[in-house]
């Protein structure tokens, strides 16, 4: 359900915020920044994610659910919707000042040929490939790399590796790169961000940290592997687990039964309590399954 507090107008640009607001012919809120239109599309469980189209010139009264095509992961509420939105625009008028210039290079990356480059200073180009990409620095731009983020030949791959040089050089990236870029370094590089910054991250702040947190207090959990709905037990989840959710060879299996309305896998797994899941050693709805255990 919609709350009014939070609802857009018909159709309203806040004055020089480079967002124009509106709601589609199916009711989702929808928000028009540049060559680009978002809508808020409801998803599973009352969720919601943020969805894109490009170059789209209808009117959003006009657009649809099925014209937005390009995912960008959840967004809680309208709230949130219009802060991404007011945060894409800066992104945009950023990156008109930086006036990046976009040239054809014949190379070879690491990823593949490069089929399009986009250069943000001298000595620092990115380059998409089919399937990838990433950053090329000279050597004298490499050199200035923090060393516990350096690479060897100067390529920095765009999944998390990048974000090393946009720490390195922050005036040639826009607020939100240099954002996402600090965000990559503390999920991915906890142990560098920190040592770098001399600050500890606190619980949240890191998808790594987080991670072995969870590792170290549910080691001698049974943590599940693998899940279906069971074909025996209406209601129920069939899951397999092993101790610390290793995924072995050798590791011992065990199977439960869990409420489904209970079963919710979370950021790191789901933890069987052995108090109230109830083991369960019949007929498989794994086809495959068979039991493993550790040699002793």
């Amino acid at each position: 359900m919609n709350t009014p507090a939070l609802q857009a107008k018909a159709a309203s640009t806040p004055e020089a915020s480079g967002v124009e607001f509106g709601r589609s012919a199916d009711d989702l809120p929808v928000a028009r920044v540049g060559d680009l239109v978002f809508a808020m599309v409801p998803g599973r469980d009352g969720q919601h994610f943020l969805a894109s189209a490009w170059r789209v010139s209808r009117p959003s009264s006009e657009l649809k659910r099925d014209d937005f095509y390009s995912h960008h992961g959840a967004v809680a509420d309208e709230a949130e919707f219009r802060a991404r939105m007011f945060e894409q625009a800066e992104h945009v008028r950023d990156l008109w000042a930086l006036a990046r210039q976009t040239v054809r290079m014949s190379c070879s990356t690491p990823w593949g040929p490069s089929q399009g480059a986009t250069v943000y200073a001298e000595g620092i180009v990115s380059h998409t490939t089919a399937g990838h990409g990433g950053f090329k620095l000279s050597n004298e731009r490499n050199g200035k790399i923090h060393v516990m983020f350096r690479c060897a030949g100067g390529w920095y791959e765009e999944d998390a590796a990048w974000a090393a040089v946009a720490l390195a050089y922050p005036e040639h990236f826009t607020g939100y790169e240099r954002k996402s870029a600090d965000r990559t370094i503390r999920d991915f590089l906890p142990d560098a961000w920190e040592s770098i910054f001399g600050h500890l991250l606190a619980p949240g702040e890191s998808h790594e940290k987080d991670r072995r947190a969870f590792e170290r207090e549910h080691a001698g959990d049974w943590i599940v592997i693998s899940a279906l709905r069971s074909d025996h037990q209406p209601g129920m989840t069939e899951v397999i687990a092993t101790i610390g959710g290793v995924r072995a060879v050798h590791a011992e299996e065990r199977r439960f039964f869990v409420p489904s309305d209970e079963y919710e896998v979370g950021r790191f797994g789901f933890v069987i309590d052995t108090a109230r899941h109830a083991g369960y050693d019949r007929p498989s709805s794994f086809i495959s399954w068979q039991p493993r255990v550790t040699s002793p």
